[in-house]
């Protein structure tokens, strides 16, 4: 802080020597103490350090190098495929130089990290926390989506407009898909109840449609064992089910054993008759 504060010091010096001096037009001593004040902030980290690569990406970025020169024609989901592959079949005294080189990287990036901190305001800490977890945040949610993706979620209904825009982008007028938008949104509210009420009945049958889908794929994510996909309410009737059913398998469990045992003396009085008859 005393720094910024002699660097803004000597540019309002700087500043009124050069206002009577200088040849070219005058600047304000503001505009020179503002970029001082840039300068001396620019040797402060903004950012805080990179985290470091662990044993086998750096494996992976020495490999695709390699390959590049080789075989720059292969495509890079080839190319992952035959890196993790081969970094397989590596031993550990293979692995150990880009593990060592790791754990160096690790310990650097631990150190660099605690000198950025040091620099830090609390109030610099707290935005640098929060942006962490907004990050982190934005993260999951798009592996969320990639999840439901991969396991087929339905799509949700689309409205009325939805399937308006949709029949009529294409031959909408305007040279960017904002300016076809804002037309067709204007076409939109100049169309009668009339002429909407197809498109609304459309809106309808696919709203029916994500209702019989969306319950279906739900019930089987339960069964598959991914309820933490599914909805919230639907989640608690599962687990609602869920508990009447093991209820039920306790009842019948217990229930078992008892018939077996009214069953045993029955079948030893009668193999003692048969014996009696055989006898006499």
């Amino acid at each position: 802080m005393s720094s910024v504060v002699a660097l803004g010091l000597l540019g309002r010096r700087l500043g009124a020597g050069l206002l009577g001096r200088c040849p070219w037009p005058a600047v304000s001593c503001s505009g020179v103490c503002s970029a001082l004040r840039r300068l001396s902030l620019n040797n402060t980290p903004s950012t805080p350090p990179k985290r470091p690569l662990n044993a086998y990406l750096r494996y992976v970025m020495e490999q695709q190098q390699v390959l590049f020169k080789q075989s720059s024609d292969l495509k890079m989901v080839e190319k992952t495929k035959w890196i993790a592959q081969a970094w397989r079949q590596l031993t550990p005294d293979q692995k150990q130089p880009y593990e060592i080189a790791a754990n160096h990287a690790r310990l650097k990036y631990k150190e660099e990290l605690a000198t950025f901190r040091g620099k830090l305001t609390p109030a610099q800490l707290d935005s640098l926390k929060e942006e962490r977890r907004q990050k982190l945040a934005k993260r999951r949610t798009i592996r969320k989506k990639r999840k439901l993706t991969i396991l087929g979620k339905p799509k949700r209904p689309r409205t009325a407009f939805n399937i308006f825009m949709a029949e009529n982008f294409d031959e909408a007028k305007g040279e960017t898909s904002q300016a076809k938008l804002k037309n067709l949104q204007d076409e939109w509210q100049r169309l009668s109840d009339t002429q909407k009420q197809m498109y609304k009945q459309l809106a309808e049958d696919d709203k029916i449609r994500y209702q019989n889908e969306i319950k279906s794929w739900e019930e089987q994510m339960i069964e598959t064992g991914h309820a933490d996909v599914i909805r919230v309410k639907q989640k608690r009737r599962a687990q609602r089910s869920l508990r009447t059913k093991a209820k039920l398998n306790t009842t019948a469990v217990k229930k078992t054993p008892t018939a077996a045992k009214t069953s045993k003396p029955t079948t030893t009085t009668s193999t003692v008759k048969n014996k009696q008859e055989s006898e006499e």
